[in-house]
């Protein structure tokens, strides 16, 4: 059996990149969405995330000061990351998984910003903040053997380090047939690129909106079905 997790990244990031996410799970196939506790449109995403309770809500978890910009490029989140121990990522990891409780979410799932849980120290931090928590699910690290020796479950496969940046119909279809039997999340960025996007500190703008366009297509619905994918969600995801 092959079973899809589609999370979309980044909420909270801007009202447009909010509002795209949620059209892609009410008219595509976005199952799932990572809220981020600091970003601009926060308490947007959680009156959108509250609306819309078929949505999984998770933590994108995200290496930055409470005080500051969120920055752009990856060296600097891998600097950080180096020069912090696990202690103090941890205690920043908490903070933002406490704001969106507090924001009456109860979170299914963690990843990070990034994806600078690939790095041991942030991993342990985040398993740590899942054992916290009672967050049964992380995004997939390296080594799955870290995500098992800490107690928490994820996916089989992970997809979408590829088609960030490169993704439509043809590519994400493209990605659909040659997924491997198990549980898979597919990573994605859908959005509206407006005003706000334009000026946010992401690579992602314009090919926001073509994410969206991938996913709420006629054809991908229809590769998923010739495939036998089965969509599912985090909190589905260990049944």
């Amino acid at each position: 059996m092959k079973r899809l997790i589609v999370n979309a990244d980044d909420f909270g990031l801007t009202r447009g990149v909010n509002e795209g996410i949620v059209e892609a799970h009410r008219r595509g196939i976005v199952t799932a969405a990572t809220l981020m506790a600091g970003a601009a449109a926060f308490a947007h995403a959680v009156e959108l995330a509250r609306a819309t309770p078929s949505l999984d809500a998770g933590v994108h978890l995200v290496l930055w000061p409470d005080d500051e910009a969120l920055p752009q490029r990856l060296p600097w989140f891998v600097a950080r990351a180096l020069r912090s121990s696990a202690r103090e990522i941890e205690a920043s990891f908490a903070r933002q998984v406490e704001r969106v409780i507090e924001a009456g979410i109860t979170p299914s799932h963690l990843d990070t910003h990034k994806h600078t849980h690939l790095l041991p120290n942030v991993m342990r931090a985040m398993a740590a903040v899942a054992r916290r928590f009672g967050i049964a699910w992380v995004r997939r690290p390296l080594l799955a053997g870290q995500v098992r020796s800490a107690g928490l479950l994820t996916p089989d496969h992970f997809l979408g380090f590829r088609l960030t940046g490169r993704m439509n119909a043809v590519s994400l279809a493209a990605a659909l047939r040659g997924l491997r039997p198990g549980l898979t999340e597919l990573m994605c960025h859908p959005g509206f690129c407006d005003d706000d996007l334009r000026r946010a500190p992401t690579r992602l703008k314009e090919q926001r909106q073509r994410d969206l366009e991938a996913l709420t297509s006629d054809a991908v619905r229809d590769c998923l079905r010739e495939e036998g994918i089965e969509l599912t969600s985090f909190r589905a995801g260990a049944a």
